[in-house]
């Protein structure tokens, strides 16, 4: 499987790069196809699915024939396909639509979570438990139940057979900060704890928060680290700022992300430990609310 996004990036540029090396602007190539300059730099930036018609044209004005042309003609069909996330449209929420996309491609996916559950990870009642939560911060841009089944349908994705290996890091306080009922946060460790048992290709590490982070600050945003089968797609960077995500396949900042990942990996508990506290924080939680009356 290809992420389609992925193959945007690449189709991107590959375009960018044939224009360039004929000394051709965005503006003059918009005139010779009768296009707006807008549609042209929409397909070098890879905002939004291709057309492949308009790509073969662009080739054509280019010049490019025989194998180059299949190849690139290639990559514009696997950069339109559309995946399941697409049935959603909007609802899921165009942030999580990015996630949906590069973990259909993914080879590997590794996360860290500074400040709450991992989507992928997430309950439905946990899910919407957060969605009551943001309510509160203005108007949402995502249905709350069909964004909640998408993630569901996420870790689907993640679990099928071949799918990626996926671990993530998870800050300790994350498990002990309360913001959703602690019966929900139980139920979500628990559920997490079952997942990562059952799952050889899931791990859950928890950061604690006495653990000592050598020759390293702890980042201040929640990131994940993608690789790819084809070694023609790049390892990516995918930063979770609080409004957006910033997409990063330079090699220095993809670099720069792997060693912060590693070294809160050497920082971080053993996977089983990791579960261990995860199913003890579980049941002094249960303990706590009691038995139902």
């Amino acid at each position: 499987m290809v992420s389609p996004y992925v193959r945007r990036l690449q189709l991107a540029a590959e375009l960018r790069a044939l224009r360039e090396e004929h000394g051709i602007l965005t503006e003059e190539l918009g005139k010779r196809l009768y296009f707006s300059r807008a549609k042209i730099s929409r397909l070098e930036t890879a905002a939004g699915r291709p057309d492949v018609a308009v790509v073969m044209s662009i080739l054509d004005i280019l010049g490019v024939t025989g194998e180059e042309w299949e190849r690139i003609v290639r990559l514009a069909h696997e950069a339109a396909v559309k995946g399941w996330w697409d049935r959603y449209g909007q609802s899921m929420g165009p942030r999580q639509r990015l996630y949906a996309d590069l973990e259909f491609g993914a080879d590997t996916i590794r996360e860290f979570n500074l400040s709450s559950i991992p989507g992928i990870l997430q309950t439905p009642e946990f899910t919407l438990a957060l969605v009551e939560i943001a309510k509160n911060e203005g108007a949402l841009d995502y249905h709350p139940d069909k964004m909640a089944k998408a993630r569901l349908q996420r870790l689907e994705t993640v679990l099928r057979p071949g799918g990626p290996t996926y671990e993530v890091i998870i800050d300790e306080v994350i498990t002990r900060r309360l913001n959703v009922a602690p019966s929900i946060m139980a139920a979500q460790l628990s559920h997490i704890a079952d997942l990562v048992a059952a799952e050889p290709r899931l791990a859950v590490r928890v950061l604690p928060v006495d653990a000592y982070i050598a020759d390293a600050l702890l980042p201040k945003v929640t990131f994940s680290l993608f690789t790819f089968p084809d070694p023609a797609d790049p390892p990516m960077a995918v930063i979770a700022t609080h409004t957006t995500d910033l997409v990063h396949t330079e090699r220095r900042e993809v670099k720069r992300y792997r060693q912060r990942y590693e070294g809160l990996a050497q920082a971080a508990l053993a996977p089983e430990d990791s579960l261990a506290l995860l199913t003890e924080t579980a049941k002094r939680l249960t303990d706590k609310i009691g038995p139902p009356v």
